[in-house]
């Protein structure tokens, strides 16, 4: 210990003097230290340390650099509280500098990459890494390398980085998407391990690189670039990775109306079901949550609906309704949701299909699966609002799916509540009779008195509970428990409601209520 104290002094007295001769014993004496004892870097910190380390990698000794380079890196490795106190220090922009004048020297490259990857896990490392040129000396580094273990490292600096918005649009500027798609043609036929890994790294880093704004519009360049161009050639792959990397693309593509729409019109929808087609019996549940992804998206645009659906997206969609993968039941509801939206033809004939109301039945107890059970529930709403149909309210019924509704009229988001409500108030309107014991056993009426009780519930559930209960009246037993329940006294108290549509609604509901008691 007092070897190394004596040492620690040295090297604060040497300073960043380059020139010294002591300075170079000193850093292999601390790394020495360092590599025998793990708790040594604890005595570093508090001897204060590596404020003259981090300013001895201003020098111009490539021995220096190194050794300095790897005692700052094995103080700091793993404590997340140093490398915040090395960026705080300003350290990033003077590695980044050092990659680029020393791209020559092997070791403090790898040196450079390991600090990279190290800081890169720091949110705090993005802001800084995005004010250097570190995307154009990563790609120029890149474009260098033939051996899979350098690539190999590249790879796992670019990859945290790549999650900030604004290098992702750096690095599609430096031209590295020219680099990944060389790297997939070069590897998609081959067997060996390296290549398989290459491929599958290069193509998520693709995929990640469109999750931005920014770099995904410029790539897509109206439908026009080469480089969605290539993507698209990757769905009818025979590789599966490729296949997956493609669909996922083509979701992240489909993230505006401008591009979903050009999409469309350009025949992405038949591509995706012939990628779908081949992954119906024991496919490959990556590739079909991507492609029903990719599907769901491109589906949000309202003029790309009537399209999908005449294209036979719904047919094809419903092949996985009997999948048991929570994920790919989520997209399948999604997409089926998004193509319904104001389509009240599809919206009935998928509404009288007693497989899929019935599946979506036993879906809405997957407790298991929040993300199933409400896109379900939702769904089943949604095939009653756009239809409008007493054959689809029917079935419902007859599958069991009211209690489900009268459920969903008590969810945390308002959005579901509404929904619920909605749906609910259709089927009071259309087949009250055929839905009454239902309702009645799934407790309407006590929900609704709850809603409209609860000061919580937004004004859209206000009004619409009541419009329901003036529905509801219409049946006996019904009739007989809004009545036991004092609806009168909650919903006058809402004809003072601060919102002009629940209070009008209020008063029209508390005549109905005096007229009908």
């Amino acid at each position: 210990m007092d070897n190394l104290s004596d040492t620690l002094e040295k090297l604060k007295l040497t300073g960043s003097d380059c020139t010294s001769d002591k300075l170079d014993g000193c850093l292999d004496c601390l790394l020495q230290a360092l590599g025998q004892n793990k708790q040594m870097r604890i005595p570093c910190v508090d001897a204060g340390l590596i404020p003259p380390l981090v300013q001895l990698l201003n020098c111009k000794d490539q021995e220096i650099l190194l050794q300095t380079g790897r005692a700052l890196g094995n103080i700091c490795y793993d404590s997340h509280s140093l490398q915040a106190q090395l960026i705080n220090m300003g350290v990033i922009p003077t590695l980044v500098k050092l990659l680029g004048v020393h791209s020559q020297n092997t070791h403090l490259t790898e040196m450079c990459l390991v600090a990279f990857g190290n800081l890169a896990e720091l949110e705090s490392s993005k802001e800084q890494f995005a004010s250097t040129n570190v995307a154009d000396e990563l790609v120029k580094l890149f474009k260098k390398q033939s051996e899979h273990e350098k690539k190999e490292m590249i790879f796992e600096v670019l990859a945290p980085l790549a999650e900030n918005d604004a290098i992702k649009l750096q690095l599609v500027e430096a031209g590295l998407v020219e680099c990944l798609l060389d790297i997939v043609h070069l590897t998609v036929n081959s067997e060996k391990d390296d290549d398989v890994a290459e491929l599958k790294t290069a193509s998520d880093l693709m995929v990640l690189l469109l999750l931005g704004d920014e770099s995904m519009q410029k790539l897509f360049e109206g439908g026009k670039g080469s480089v969605f161009q290539r993507v698209l050639s990757w769905l009818p792959s025979h590789n599966h990775q490729l296949q997956l990397a493609g669909a996922l693309a083509i979701a992240n593509f489909a993230r505006n109306d401008g591009n979903c729409i050009h999409m469309v019109d350009n025949g992405i929808v038949q591509k995706l079901i012939d990628l779908l087609d081949r992954h119906v019996e024991e496919g490959n549940v990556t590739v079909q949550h991507a492609a029903l992804s990719a599907l769901r998206n491109l589906a949000i645009p309202v003029v790309n609906k009537a399209k999908m659906l005449s294209a036979g997206v719904a047919e094809e969609v419903l092949k996985f309704l009997k999948s048991e993968m929570p994920p790919v039941q989520f997209k399948l509801l999604g997409t089926l949701r998004m193509l319904i939206d104001a389509q009240a033809e599809a919206a009935e004939q998928l509404g009288k299909n007693t497989k899929l109301v019935e599946r979506l039945v036993e879906w809405c107890e997957a407790k298991d699966h929040a993300g199933v059970m409400g896109e379900s529930n939702r769904l089943l709403s949604a095939l009653i609002r756009h239809s409008k149909s007493k054959d689809v309210i029917r079935t419902i019924v007859e599958s069991g799916g009211i209690k489900h509704l009268v459920t969903m009229a008590t969810s945390e988001h308002v959005i579901m509540q509404n929904e619920a409500l909605v749906a609910l108030g259709l089927i009071a309107a259309l087949e009250l009779q055929t839905a009454e014991c239902e309702l009645e056993s799934a407790k309407l009426v006590q929900v609704l008195h709850r809603l409209l009780s609860d000061e919580r519930s937004a004004p859209e559930i206000k009004y619409n509970s009541m419009v329901l209960i003036c529905a509801v009246m219409g049946s006996e037993p019904l009739h007989k428990e809004v009545q036991s329940l004092a609806f009168l006294d909650v919903v006058s108290k809402l004809r003072s409601h601060e919102n002009k549509t629940v209070a009008q609604q209020a008063s029209l509901t508390e005549q109905k209520l005096t007229v009908q008691s």
